[in-house]
């Protein structure tokens, strides 16, 4: 769908002038459709409306009239389960190719891509591996990383780093050098029956990731935010990254060295259930 409008795949097409094209002005949001309903969408929404809110972006709808957008495309394509949803939201079009927000002439342009996806349990068991890039996850001050916009350059340099070191997704450090997140996904490893995360000052504002710490409080499990390095996580006993499609990912091995086991491990396992358990209770 674009503005209202549905598409077949090879028939959907944006402006060259659109904001987001010309200088990735926009912002955008995952939703992820289990059995006919939308898992944490209240979550996946209130973090669109704060992405707007940092960038100046107003909308001219309300997000119950954006969820309905969303369940039109769903529908119209007779979707049940195992789809992933991405909703983008740009400034609108530009009249000459600027960063100039006053040269918008149009509304916010709206594009929902709702598409079949099931992760691989084949991949679930065997996990991915992962590479330090030398990007880091920049300050707050002038990207904060807690913002989904489509100004993700920085991230694909660190994925490219990853690739062309052999590895499946890039393990970003923050500024002070302390493990933040992934390229694409958050991360976290556990040590002595405990998980560890980051602070969470400069990685993404993850919704799994939430949930994830939700779990942990609700079934008495220790999640400890906190900064860490490299030195600890190449020591720990599993290691784990997340995502809204994925939930749940076992990481094996890190900048070469075997994590753990070098195996889908028990706590992770555990953990990812208590995650699936959470969804199936939000989705009924």
């Amino acid at each position: 769908m674009i503005n209202d409008t549905l598409y077949d795949r090879k028939d959907a097409k944006i402006s060259v002038f659109d904001s987001g094209y010309l200088v990735g002005d926009g912002i955008w949001e995952a939703f992820r459709l289990h059995k006919g309903s939308l898992a944490f969408a209240d979550m996946h929404l209130n973090r669109l409306w704060s992405a707007a809110a940092s960038v100046g972006m107003k909308f001219p709808f309300s997000k119950k009239e954006l969820l309905e957008k969303v369940w039109r495309v769903i529908e119209a394509n007779h979707m049940e389960d195992h789809v992933h949803v991405r909703v983008m939201i740009t400034r609108g079009i530009k009249k000459t190719p600027s960063q100039d927000p006053r040269l918008t002439i149009s509304g916010p342009n709206v594009v929902i891509i709702a598409e079949h996806k099931k992760a691989s349990q084949h991949s679930k068991e065997k996990g991915i591996t992962l590479f330090t890039s030398t990007i880091r996850r920049g300050s707050p001050d002038y990207l904060d990383p807690r913002l989904n916009c489509h100004s993700k350059l920085h991230e694909v340099q660190a994925l490219i780093q990853a690739i062309e070191a052999g590895a499946d997704e890039a393990l970003m450090l923050d500024i002070n050098g302390f493990v933040s997140t992934c390229n694409a996904t958050n991360f976290f490893i556990i040590r002595d029956n405990a998980i560890w995360t980051s602070t969470g000052e400069y990685c993404m504002n993850g919704i799994t990731r939430q949930n994830v710490i939700r779990v942990c409080k609700k079934h008495g499990i220790v999640c400890k935010q906190k900064n860490f390095s490299l030195f600890d996580v190449y020591s720990a006993d599993e290691a784990f990254v997340t995502g809204t499609f994925g939930g749940l990912t076992p990481v094996t091995k890190i900048d070469g060295r075997i994590i753990g086991q070098g195996k889908y491990g028990d706590f992770t396992k555990k953990l990812s259930g208590l995650y699936e358990q959470l969804i199936e209770e939000e989705c009924t």
